[in-house]
């Protein structure tokens, strides 16, 4: 007996891809939403070549109504193979630990924050890492300690391969899911140094990062919501005025060199010129404040003896 055996056709892409343009069109103009086509299958998803992944999901997030794309991007199978690290996000932490909706709160940033790529890929990416951190106490609260960070490795591990995303839009999504709490930290009583040091730290995704920041307030209390937008402006605004006052005055006091050679005993040469642009450095990277007495970097020598090389001094 001759026994046949089925051929199986590959998978390909049109469906999936067709679905993608849907929900991108959804997200240009919701008023235009046609039917929901057929839900493609994992194959079928896998078989879209990056490229026109990418195009698409592009122009989603960077549209007028990325919420509604971002529902229609999850409700035909998209992100389950795609993203399931943001698949992994929807319903979690819904009700059951009277937590809010991990993804009802990401489409929320997504639409709040500024329509530039990076910051608008940042805002879909920025808690991936709830769902492997999330701990629930004793009594119900409900804690993510660390998941900027464990959401931060993930992208690099997986997610920016995966996506096709290089050089700087790569490291600028990164940096925003690593550090996309340390704005809402701020507090009124944070030194000048400690400014400086924040904002030099952030270096050019400063501006991305603060949008994000503001984009990442949803409380629905319009009082928290009031105080947690004020607190970024406050922020904004200090740093503004600190880099206006860096920008016009000298680091370092005069007549600090004359004080340096006679407190430990240098003589004028390249060794003096060397310390004085160490303490400038120092100054930049916000570690000790510009135009102190000259006490002020005195003690600071002391207290660093080994690393401005003053082991020596008595």
């Amino acid at each position: 007996m001759t026994m046949s055996v089925a051929s199986t056709s590959p998978a390909t892409p049109e469906a999936a891809i067709e679905a993608l343009r849907w929900a991108a069109e959804v997200a240009a103009n919701p008023a235009s939403l046609g039917a929901e086509p057929p839900r493609p299958s994992p194959a079928e998803w896998r078989s879209v070549p990056l490229s026109v992944f990418r195009e698409h999901m592009d122009r989603l997030l960077t549209s007028k109504h990325p919420e509604p794309g971002l529902d229609a991007i999850e409700s035909v199978g998209c992100l389950d193979v795609w993203l399931p690290e943001v698949a992994a996000m929807v319903g979690f932490g819904d009700n059951e630990w009277r937590h809010k909706d991990v993804w009802k709160h990401t489409k929320q940033v997504v639409k709040q924050s500024v329509p530039r790529l990076e910051v608008r890929w940042g805002a879909l990416l920025h808690d991936i890492g709830k769902p492997k951190t999330r701990r629930i106490d004793d009594q119900g609260n409900v804690t993510f300690h660390g998941h900027s960070e464990v959401g931060a490795a993930m992208f690099r591990k997986r997610v920016a391969d995966r996506l096709g995303f290089e050089g700087a839009l790569r490291e600028r999504i990164h940096f925003l899911i690593l550090h996309h709490l340390r704005a809402a930290q701020y507090e009124e009583s944070w030194t000048d140094a400690a400014v400086r040091r924040f904002y030099k730290q952030m270096g050019d995704g400063l501006r991305d990062l603060l949008d994000l920041s503001r984009a990442d307030i949803t409380t629905k209390r319009p009082e928290k919501r009031r105080r947690g937008v004020r607190q970024i402006s406050l922020l904004a605004k200090r740093i503004a005025t600190l880099k206006e006052q860096d920008s016009k005055i000298a680091p370092l006091p005069k007549g600090l060199g004359t004080v340096l050679m006679e407190a430990f005993g240098i003589q004028p040469s390249r060794r003096l010129g060397d310390l004085m642009k160490q303490l400038e450095a120092a100054v930049e990277a916000g570690e000790i404040e510009a135009q102190k007495p000259a006490a002020y970097y005195i003690e600071h020598l002391a207290a660093h003896r080994e690393r401005y090389g003053l082991e020596n001094w008595d």
